[in-house]
């Protein structure tokens, strides 16, 4: 059974006892989500661009908070904002409901999501101020789009305990879906990853990472291989 569970910055996170392994950071689930996907990945990639919107593909949609605070900055910023989640295993809205991830975000966001969360698996929905989201049901390998991203947040669950998401055929697969000069940000670091990464037309970073972890990767699609 899941379990919710509080982290080091009193934010709530989930634990999956069948993996072993909570949704985010025992850190801080809240300090993870800023600065990993937030700020390493959607703010960077701002900083020299004139976008009006842009398109996000995450890995592991889970708690949706990854998801609340990119919409959440761009709808202060009068940003659109495309967003599909992959989820194989999507959770039950009364779940969500228990994270208090509303104290984060703008009270309509929050009610816009809770309402609507159910209604976007396998849907793109609308959720209101040039906002949609998508809750791809489905494994990693079988998701399909003819969509183009900017952003890819990789938030799967560690190579530890699913090393067939950091696999060299997962990765591929998913950085089809990234525009040229699109981004691919993650909470982890590792030789494997660079190196698989490289061979997919990426220059990749080390980024400072979150609390708990020194470094986290950040690349950017170069060339299409």
């Amino acid at each position: 059974m899941l379990q919710l569970v509080h982290t080091a910055d009193g934010s709530k996170t989930i634990f999956n006892p069948e993996i072993g392994e909570t949704y985010h950071s025992r850190h801080g689930a809240l300090q993870e989500g800023m600065h990993v996907f937030l700020n390493a990945g959607l703010r960077h990639f701002l900083a020299d661009k004139n976008k009006s919107e842009l398109g996000i593909l995450e890995v592991g949609l889970g708690t949706g908070l990854n998801f609340l605070l990119s919409a959440n900055f761009c709808l202060e910023n009068g940003l659109g904002i495309d967003y599909v989640g992959i989820e194989a295993f999507p959770l039950e809205d009364a779940l969500i409901c228990q994270t208090g991830y509303g104290h984060y975000v703008s009270a309509k966001l929050w009610e816009w999501f809770i309402e609507k969360y159910s209604s976007s698996i396998n849907h793109s929905i609308e959720l209101g101020g040039r906002c949609t989201l998508k809750t791809a049901h489905c494994k990693l390998l079988d998701f399909q789009s003819e969509k183009r991203f900017d952003i890819v947040y990789f938030d799967a669950f560690s190579a530890t305990h699913q090393p067939e998401i950091w696999s060299d055929e997962s990765l591929a697969h998913v950085c089809q879906f990234l525009k040229m000069s699109g981004i691919f940000v993650t909470y982890a670091i590792t030789g494997n990853l660079k190196r698989s990464l490289k061979a997919l037309g990426f220059s990749i970073e080390k980024v400072a990472g979150a609390p708990g972890k020194r470094e986290m990767l950040r690349a950017t699609k170069i060339k299409c291989v």
